[in-house]
């Protein structure tokens, strides 16, 4: 049963447990729990066999189906934030299931009717529109001043030493829109290595899970004596920090999340081109643009300023505003 007014939110984050699906959820009740006293419990989902292989809308009975059925089961909470195709046949039924009680937020487009649901927050470049749709730039992340803050403090031994201007290089890789075959690679390290020399700073690069390995090798052979750091893998990823420590930002434009993770530290963001492309992140970069946030990379590094880009609060914000409309509903 879901909690009262007087009691903490319980608030469940449901995904496939990948780390760029997770975070978006994940981010939007770390929000909402600074705004309210909030118990937010991981739910991490996986199908039987194959049977997360169908269309979502073709699994039956999917709690039964479920590889830990007891992990999708009452007390319901009163918040179910979800993201991923993976979470649709829980997300479409916790409505009914709960009677109610629970308030379903799902992230993303959700490729069904947004009614199914009481809250969609899908990124604006998906053009998704309806009363209960509630679009955003980019996607929700955990970005917020005091986790750069704590993680400039803990890398502070790498970074404190490097030059100025500190130009992070944030790599992401292959998608179904977007790759980074070794030559565009080397064309991307040798316009950052020309750039970060020019104005005798240094880098700080990071490399995604879907970089592939012969361009992150050709990356950091070309880039390797340019002063800085690259993440090699090893040990705990610097990312966070590298954003704190960074004077400007560079941006592979394959990922929605690491743009709109860049974008909330208000500081000037370059986009690096790859092969491939989309309308959807064409109307996305076009969004940053537009609103003073990024700019094609074309070698120079200049700097300018724009207010963080602060979409997960702004969301969460709404998130509440309809949740206490929902509960003070008879």
């Amino acid at each position: 049963m879901a909690s009262s007014d007087s009691e903490p939110l319980t608030i469940w984050v449901v995904s496939d447990g990948r780390a760029g699906i997770e975070v978006q959820p994940l981010g939007l009740a770390e929000a909402i729990a600074r705004r309210r006293p909030a118990r937010i419990i991981l739910k991490r989902i996986g199908w039987k066999g194959a049977i997360g292989r169908l269309p979502w809308g073709l699994i039956p009975f999917p709690r039964a189906l479920l590889r830990s059925p007891a992990e999708i089961a009452p007390p319901w909470p009163d918040l179910w934030i979800a993201a991923g195709r993976a979470t649709l046949p829980l997300s479409t039924r916790m409505r009914a299931w709960s009677a109610g009680a629970a308030f379903v937020v799902q992230t993303q487009d959700p490729q069904t009717p947004p009614r199914a649901f009481d809250l969609v927050i899908p990124p604006r470049h998906d053009q998704l529109e309806g009363a209960n749709v509630f679009p955003i730039t980019g996607s929700p992340n955990r970005v917020t001043p005091g986790r750069l803050s704590d993680d400039l403090a803990r890398f502070a031994s790498l970074i404190a030493p490097l030059p100025h201007p500190r130009v992070a290089v944030l790599v992401g890789g292959k998608s179904r829109a977007f790759d980074l075959s070794t030559t565009r690679a080397a064309a991307i390290a040798d316009q950052v290595a020309g750039a970060v020399e020019a104005a005798g700073g240094s880098i700080m690069l990071t490399y995604s899970r879907r970089t592939p390995a012969d361009a992150k090798e050709t990356m950091t052979a070309r880039l390797r004596d340019v002063p800085g750091t690259i993440w090699d893998g090893a040990g705990e990823n610097p990312y966070f920090a590298f954003l704190a420590g960074a004077d400007v930002l560079l941006a592979t434009e394959d990922s929605v999340n690491i743009a709109t993770e860049a974008a909330s530290t208000g500081k000037p963001l370059y986009i690096l081109a790859m092969e491939g492309g989309s309308p959807k992140f064409a109307r996305f970069h076009r969004d940053l643009e537009d609103q003073g946030i990024s700019r094609r990379f074309n070698g120079d590094l200049e700097t300018w300023s724009y207010p963080p880009l602060a979409e997960t609060d702004r969301a969460a914000d709404e998130i509440l505003r309809r949740l206490d409309a929902h509960r003070a509903t008879p």
